[in-house]
């Protein structure tokens, strides 16, 4: 709102704040004391007079002042001078908006609001509340536009008045109404005033627009469903979101209880039909159109043919829209042929582009009809034209079910069971599954059934894959259960002939047996730890490897390894990506390739250990690699020039125990222990071999991205481990449930001087904490307990002892449970079996940190 200058209008109401004028105060203050000087010189007796009429016009001032300062009528205190930027905004305003204080007292109105309310004067600008307390039917809006100005929110209302707000005529008004805050800072870090501004907008105009273009659009629809076409339009998920009334009348549907959503496509199209229409992708952005020829479905079940003019949209974000579907009914004569031509176009066309072999037969099984994936899937040239019966293309006993399942077809038989046979003249073991059909209404040249043929070759493979994983997988636990209960048998062989030793001198004649119980005990042990490497339980110190360094390592001691008849090559790969592995375990996975790569070249040979890196595109074109998922990997090949394997015994390599040398030669646990530490690594192992050809082992192993570590290049060389005492005074509480590994560990215990209390279960060590009363200086514990097992033990041994050291032992690796304790739980771990001198060493350790 502008003046004629095109200045913006004067405001009607302006109560902001306004600062004082010194000159006045002077002015005052000059006066005073110039009638004091006045009285001063008049004399006592003369002035006493006029000083008591003067002291009784400042006592009426005072007092009036002080009762007008309390009601609000009169401010003491300074005022801070009106924004001019915010004053000018507010009159610019095509909007009428008025600014009211904290107690809703108007303090600014602009010109728009007094004509938007047909004020004259400033005297005549009323608050908002004010001018719509009239009516009756705006008390909700406007007390849900108060309550928010006292709460400090902002809302917008709209509100019909059946008159005019500044008493024009035109009938019925809206006015659109928007309250919100405002906050006004004072200078100096003083605190800020609340107030708030209201907006008041005439949008009566706007409201006609809509209702006008709302009845244009009620005309359109009208023109729309009553179109001599049908119209529909469906979302993504094959939902109607609307359908004409042509289209409504067509299927017998009641448009005016039609939901939108409630339809979906399957309902009125036929058969396959539905997800022919929503199978049209496109790209973001992007429109497709396509047309199908295909039957709807009215609500009593009857068909009627049409060709659908689908168009749908696709967002920036590829996900379809709305679709635009224009519906042709094709029913009638004059269109039936060129629909069937048009039907007979898309249905050669699908016949033999769809990736399902497809052929009719007669009663004998001969090939009447077929498509091209038959062709290619069978290899046959023209089965039609020389009798060839579909019997031919299967082998085995899979003839015999073939011919069964055709003749029940030609009976009528509908329920024929799928056949899954191999298929012949194929030399990788290809097969298929066959499903047969009956023809219940032949055409007259002898055809009784159709065949679809689906290859799963590929899918048998992954089955059996699948299986020899569950089997491993199977094998995996039962060898870490074993393991673990063999792992007490030995630490109590292994401890008390420890205690034996100890209490016999080396000229003893049962000092050398002992040794011997102690030696072979330890064999066993080995043999366990294979155990518990195949089924990935055995304890890992991964580090980040350089596999060449590694391998450069290992090249003297390989070369004794093979002897002189086999040649080592090493083949180092450039610019290697480093791994995380155990690089103990990693150098055992390499020696155990190499004795087996040996003993198949029992005449001499070359053996090649070949490093280089695999990119994610590379990780997908080697031979025999299902499972492993694309990545970036570094490989380890082992080539040797041997004998080879053939298939049946390839897939028992990396069973434990199993194992084609001689009885003697060889436990069957290196390939399994490859196996274990390669997966337990988190990396793959695969193996391709040919009789006669040699063997090849690739390792794949992650790529790993260091994090500024130093690689380690070598192996730290190991100082000579010094004498020390295993002696102490400590109180140790011992929890284990096997009672001979239990006395072993009491007895080593306590001949260093420990007192030792003994407990069984986690229950009864709770028992015996209570009873010593928090005299216990350090816990042993086994991890796999009745009752309560260990980890269970430390959590509520924490609970009353926080700082209790406490050590696990397993025949487990230290993961195995690690996963089951709190988070950053500290823990000392001691693997089984252990000797007398590795359990006081321990736990002399962990008294002494």
């Amino acid at each position: 709102m502008s003046d004629r200058d095109g200045e913006p209008a004067a405001p009607v109401v302006d109560r902001g704040e306004r600062t004082g004028n010194i000159a006045v105060l002077l002015v005052l203050a000059l006066a005073l004391v110039g009638a004091a000087t006045a009285f001063a010189v008049m004399g006592q007796e003369a002035s006493e007079p006029y000083v008591l009429g003067l002291l009784g016009i400042l006592a009426v001032v005072g007092v009036f002042s002080l009762f007008a300062g309390a009601i609000g009528l009169l401010r003491f205190a300074p005022r801070a001078p009106v924004n001019p930027l915010g004053a000018a905004f507010l009159d610019s305003l095509d909007d009428g908006a008025i600014v009211t204080d904290a107690d809703g007292r108007m303090i600014y109105a602009n010109q728009a609001y007094a004509q938007l309310t047909g004020a004259e004067s400033a005297a005549d600008v009323r608050t908002v509340e004010r001018v719509f307390s009239s009516d009756p039917d705006a008390a909700d809006v406007i007390f849900r536009l108060s309550q928010a100005m006292r709460e400090g929110r902002r809302v917008q209302e709209e509100v019909r008045l059946p008159y005019a707000l500044d008493g024009s005529d035109g009938g019925a008004r809206w006015y659109r109404v928007l309250v919100r805050p405002l906050s006004v800072a004072r200078k100096e870090g003083g605190t800020g005033r609340r107030m708030t501004v209201w907006q008041l907008a005439d949008i009566t105009r706007d409201r006609s627009d809509q209702e006008s273009s709302f009845q244009e659009l009620q005309r359109v629809i009208n023109f729309l469903d009553h179109a001599p076409a049908g119209f529909f339009s469906c979302d993504a998920r094959g939902k109607l979101v609307y359908l004409n009334a042509t289209l409504a009348d067509w299927l017998g549907y009641d448009l005016a209880q039609f939901q939108a959503g409630e339809v979906a496509l399957s309902e009125i199209i036929r058969g396959d039909g539905a997800e022919l229409v929503r199978s049209v992708r496109g790209t973001a952005g992007e429109v497709k159109s396509e047309t199908f020829d295909l039957d709807l479905v009215t609500r009593n079940g009857r068909g009627i043919p049409v060709r659908l003019l689908h168009r749908v949209p696709f967002g920036a974000d590829g996900i379809a829209g709305d679709s635009r579907t224009l519906v042709l009914n094709r029913s009638r004569g004059e269109e039936v042929a060129e629909a069937l031509r048009a039907a007979e176009v898309r249905f050669a066309r699908f016949f033999n582009n769809t990736p399902i072999a497809i052929a009719s037969l007669d009663a004998e099984g001969r090939v009447l009809r077929t498509n091209a994936p038959f062709l290619r899937l069978f290899g046959a040239a023209d089965p039609t034209s020389d009798g060839t019966r579909l019997q031919d293309f299967v082998t085995g006993p899979g003839r015999e079910e073939l011919t069964k399942s055709l003749a029940a077809a030609s009976k009528g038989i509908g329920a024929i069971a799928p056949l899954d046979l191999p298929l012949a003249k194929s030399s990788d073991g290809r097969s298929a599954t066959f499903y047969v059909s009956a023809v219940q209404d032949g055409a007259g040249d002898g055809e009784v059934a159709i065949v679809y043929a689906l290859e799963t070759t590929q899918q048998r493979a992954l089955e059996a894959q699948f299986a020899q994983s569950q089997k491993m997988q199977a094998i995996g636990q039962l060898a870490g259960g074993v393991a673990h209960d063999f792992n007490n048998v030995l630490t109590a062989i292994i401890g008390f002939s420890d205690l034996l030793l100890a209490s016999h001198r080396p000229t003893d004649p049962s000092f050398q047996d002992i040794m011997n119980i102690k030696q072979n005990a330890n064999r066993a042990a080995g043999l366990v730890r294979q155990l518990l490497a195949f089924s990935r339980r055995q304890t890992l110190r991964p580090q980040q490897l350089a596999l060449n360094d590694v391998l450069a390592d290992l090249t003297v001691l390989l070369d004794r390894l093979l002897g002189e008849t086999i040649e080592l090559k090493m083949v180092h790969g450039r610019d290697l990506w480093p791994v995380m592995a155990d690089v103990n375990q990693l150098e055992q996975v390499i020696m155990n390739l190499a004795v087996n790569a040996r003993d198949a070249m029992a005449e001499g040979g070359l053996l090649t250990i070949r490093t280089g890196n695999v990119s994610e595109q590379e990780s997908t074109l080697f031979d025999n690699t299902r499972g492993m998922p694309p990545g970036e990997y570094t490989m380890i090949e082992v080539v040797d020039t041997g004998t080879g394997m053939s298939p049946e015994i390839m897939e028992k390599i990396f069973e434990p125990f199993f194992s084609t040398k001689e009885v003697g030669k060889g436990t069957g646990l290196g390939l399994s222990t490859v196996y274990g530490i390669v997966k337990q690594t988190g990396g793959y192992i695969f193996c391709t071999s040919e009789l006669g050809s040699g063997t090849t082992f690739r390792i794949f192993f992650p790529r790993h991205i260091p994090k500024e570590v130093p690689v380690v290049e070598k192996k730290q060389v190991e100082e000579p481990e010094k004498v020390k005492d295993l002696t102490g005074s400590a109180t140790i509480l011992l929890v284990e449930d096997e009672e001979a590994v239990r006395a072993f560990a009491a007895r080593a215990l306590a001949s260093r001087g420990y007192t030792v209390h003994e407990a069984s279960s986690g229950t009864e060590a709770l028992e015996v904490m209570e009873e010593t009363g928090g005299t216990i200086d350090l816990v042993v514990s086994d991890v796999v307990m009745p009752e309560m097992d260990g980890p269970t033990l430390l959590v509520e041994l924490r609970k009353t002892r926080p700082d209790l050291k406490i050590i696990f032992v397993s025949g487990y690796a230290e993961d195995a449970f690690e996963e089951n304790l709190p988070a950053h739980e500290k823990f000392f771990f001691l693997a089984k079996p252990f000797t007398l001198k590795q359990l006081a060493t321990t736990v002399k350790d962990v008294l002494s940190s």
